[in-house]
Parts: structure tokens; C-alpha cells; sequence
């Protein structure tokens, strides 16, 4: 009843989990000013207390007293001083909030926003001007000839508020640089691989399939999605501990990142309890919402990162796509350190318990590197780095990757027009695929696209 009367705005937060709360409170820019607005009252007692109550004027140097009207002038004059420093603020920010949406992508505006610099830029303005504004309510009327306390915390916050601003438009500018971006996006997205795809999903990883129940999943029981939207968050270990304890298998038909229909089925479960449990038990593991997260969706980073590389191929900036692809092959190395690529999840006693959507590496190479390349189209330059890049991961990671890594840059080069290539952006592009080809041992390949660029190219050489 009382969350029919809460602001929507607000409700949502109620219906949400713990995690979820938290990446949602600390993405908004109202969540750390809240806090300093609320040190500032906290602040405004105290000063107000010894000067007031506690009376500090006797026990301190003359020459930091202040007669009252002289306290109240500084006052009264610094309450405008700080809200005109927040308006610039709050003018820079929506500056360079405008700056990433129109030149990189509007999903990174969160990224910002949520920056731990920026929340406490705004908070130290927000928590300022409430200060000296709340302080003039009460030393407008007070009997008190002599204060200490109260000028000296405020010329202090306002010194504060003074280096702030200028630490908060260097913090825009600095952040706003192309290496700075892409290297921030690059460590969102290695700590989501680290936090989800490590600590919470491979202590249960396993590539032995075990006893699936394979006679039970003739049976099995479909469950639907009772809401459309995208899947945000599945908790696997609580799944995984219920299954443990209903003797059942779960498999996940969908992925975290995807958008479900009302009436899609979810998942699927069988095994010996399963006549015995809720078709809906599993429905509150996992969380729905209208939009996609990066609370377990490495791939909402990895199209953040590629989103980047494209609006700079569509603006002729080809620096800050090759950045781009550079971060991304960093990104893709992690993937491959952090993930054991298998669907099953088992449990302690090492008996499979969920079979979750497969996703392979190619999969992940796909997601890092194919949009970059449907964009890129005929642009040489571009081409010739993501050839580049996939060299380096190559010459960086397990073996067992190299024949999908040689066969995502072959059929990278097929659709190009060696008709249309400039020789050198030619000699350029086959030395890097050379690379590429040396690394994964595939140099009888590399002699075959060789001569789609070189017809006549000698075959022994």
C-alpha cells in the first residue's frame, strides 16, 4: 500500500535487489550530492554548536574573531559566490554530457555521470551552498557579538569549492580525451568479466557434462517469462543451491543481455524433484527490466567500446578507432583468461545443475570485433589494424583460440576489393596478416590470400 504512494521514480528502487540498488543509486548524479548535502547539515550543527552553545571565542586568538555582522556579510555573500560556481559546473557538465553522446554514444553518458570524481564534484558544491544557506537562517537572528567557528568553516568551503571547480573542468577535459575514455570503458568491462564471469560463475564451471538426467528431460518443464524486457541479472549460486536441493537441471533458453517477450520461455528444468516444485520458484532468480545493465552483460561494454570505433570511422577519425581496437584486444585477452568456456554449472558435488545458453569465444570475438568491421566496410586503414589486433591476441593467447582468431581475419579480408587498394595500404595489410598468420600456423593460408592481392606473386617465395 505505501509503494502506491511513492513517486515512480522512487518505487522502482524498492522493487529492485540489493545489487541492483546499488549499481542504480551510484549511476545517478543525485545519489553522492545527497550525501554531502546531508554532511552539511550534520556540519551546520556542529559549527553552530560551538559557537553558540560551547561559546570557543575565549579560548581562541583574537585575530579569528569575527564581529556578527561581518559573519553574516560573508555569509550572505559567499551563498551567491558558490551557486555561481555551481552553474558553471552544472553548465560543463552538460557540456560534455552533450560532447559524448554526440560524438561517441549516448550509452556512455552513464559512465560519467557515475564517475566517482565527477559525484563528488557536484557533491561538494551541493554540500556547500546548503551549508552557508542553512547557516544563514540561524546567524541572522543569533544574540552572539563574537563568531569563530562559523567564518573560519566557511571560508574553508568556499576555498574548497574554488579548487573543486577547477579540479572538476580538468577532470572533463581530461576525461573527455579519447585514450582516457576508451581506457575506462576497457576497465568496466574487465571488471564485470572479473566480478561475474570469475568470482561468481567459475568456482561452478565444469566441462565434464556428467549425468544430465537425459531420460527426465524428455519431460521437461518449460517456464515463460510473465513480462517482457531485458534480462539483467540471474543469481546463479542461490539457483544452483535450489536445484542442488530439488535433485533438478535447469537450462537457461536466454542469456543475460537479451530482450525477452512476455510469454518466451525462460527456461526449462527435469530430474527426479521435479514433479515437486513450482513452475514460477526460479522466475524470482532472475531480474527483468526495460533496459540492458552492466551488472553481468559483458557484452553492453564490448558494444560500448566497438560504438566508439564506428562514430570514429563515420567522423574520418581513424586515431580514435585504432585506440579503440587496441583497448578492445586488452578486453578480448581477459575474456580468455578470466572465462572457462563451457555451459554447465555444477554443484558441489560436482553434479551439473544448470545448462546455460552456450557462448563460445568466437562468440566474444564476434561482439568485440564484428561491428567494427561491418562498419568499416572498405576503409583499408581500419581493416588493416583489426588484422593488426587479431595478431596480437593471437601471439598472446591459448592455442586452442588460433583457428578461430585465423578464420574471423580470413573471412575479414573476403569482402574486399584488392582491385581498389592502393599498394602500399596492400603491402601494409598482407604484413600484418602475415602476422597473424605466423602466429596461428596458418602461413599455407596466408599464401592463398596472397595471391587474391598478388596473382602473379611467386608461390615459393
Amino acid at each position: 500500500m505505501l509503494l502506491d504512494i511513492l513517486p515512480v521514480s522512487l518505487r522502482k528502487y524498492l522493487k529492485m535487489s540489493k545489487r541492483q540498488r546499488k549499481n542504480e543509486m551510484q549511476s545517478t548524479l543525485w545519489y553522492m550530492p545527497m550525501l554531502y548535502i546531508g554532511l552539511a547539515i550534520l556540519l551546520v550543527a556542529v559549527t553552530l554548536f560551538l559557537d553558540l552553545v560551547v561559546n570557543v571565542a575565549p579560548y581562541t586568538f583574537e585575530i579569528l574573531h569575527f564581529n556578527a555582522s561581518v559573519t553574516r556579510t560573508l555569509v550572505s555573500t559567499l551563498i551567491g559566490g558558490i551557486l555561481t560556481l555551481s552553474a558553471f559546473t552544472i553548465n560543463s557538465l552538460l557540456v560534455v554530457l552533450t560532447t559524448f553522446s554526440g560524438q561517441f554514444s549516448p550509452r556512455m553518458l552513464l559512465n560519467f555521470t557515475s564517475d566517482k570524481q565527477t559525484q563528488h564534484a557536484l557533491g561538494i558544491f551541493n554540500g556547500s551552498f546548503i551549508y552557508v544557506l542553512v547557516l544563514f537562517l540561524f546567524i541572522g537572528s543569533a544574540d552572539n557579538e563574537v563568531f569563530v567557528t562559523v567564518p573560519l568553516v566557511t571560508i574553508a568551503l568556499a576555498f574548497i569549492a574554488a579548487v573543486t571547480f577547477i579540479y572538476f573542468i580538468n577532470h572533463a577535459t581530461t576525461w573527455m580525451q579519447v585514450h582516457n575514455i576508451t581506457y575506462s570503458m576497457k576497465e568496466v568491462s574487465e571488471k564485470i568479466v572479473y566480478n561475474t564471469l570469475r568470482v561468481e560463475l567459475e568456482p561452478y564451471r565444469t566441462k565434464e557434462k556428467g549425468d544430465l538426467m537425459e531420460e527426465g528431460r524428455k519431460l521437461a518443464e518449460q517456464v515463460k517469462i510473465e513480462t517482457s524486457g531485458y534480462l539483467q541479472l540471474i543469481h546463479y549460486r542461490k539457483m544452483i543451491e535450489e536445484a542442488r536441493k530439488d535433485n533438478i537441471i535447469i537450462e537457461l533458453h536466454s542469456q543475460v543481455g537479451d530482450y525477452i517477450l512476455e510469454g518466451n520461455v525462460l527456461y526449462s528444468f527435469w530430474g527426479p524433484g521435479a514433479k515437486s516444485v513450482g513452475r514460477q520458484k526460479y522466475l524470482q532468480m532472475v531480474e527483468m527490466g526495460h533496459k540492458e545493465t552492466e551488472i553481468q552483460d559483458i557484452q553492453m561494454g564490448m558494444h560500448k567500446l566497438a560504438e566508439i570505433a564506428i562514430k570514429a570511422v563515420g567522423n574520418d577519425d581513424p586515431k580514435t578507432a585504432t585506440n579503440t581496437i587496441h583497448k578492445m584486444t586488452e578486453l578480448m585477452l581477459s575474456i580468455d583468461s578470466y572465462i572457462t568456456f563451457t555451459p554447465y554449472l555444477a554443484d558441489e558435488n560436482h553434479q551439473v545443475r544448470i545448462i546455460m545458453k552456450e557462448e563460445t569465444f568466437e562468440y566474444y570475438l564476434y561482439r568485440g570485433f564484428g561491428f567494427i568491421r561491418h562498419y568499416a566496410g572498405d576503409n583499408h586503414l581500419i581493416i588493416t589494424e583489426i588484422i593488426s589486433g587479431l595478431a596480437m591476441v593471437a601471439d598472446s593467447i591459448d592455442s586452442s583460440k588460433h583457428e578461430a582468431i585465423w578464420k574471423f581475419g580470413c573471412n575479414t579480408l573476403d569482402h574486399i576489393e584488392n582491385k581498389l587498394i592502393y599498394e602500399l595500404d596492400k603491402t601494409f595489410l598482407l604484413q600484418e596478416f602475415h602476422k597473424l598468420a605466423s602466429a596461428t600456423g596458418n602461413m599455407d593460408g596466408y599464401r592463398e590470400i596472397e595471391k587474391k592481392f598478388y596473382p602473379a606473386a611467386n608461390e615459393n617465395v
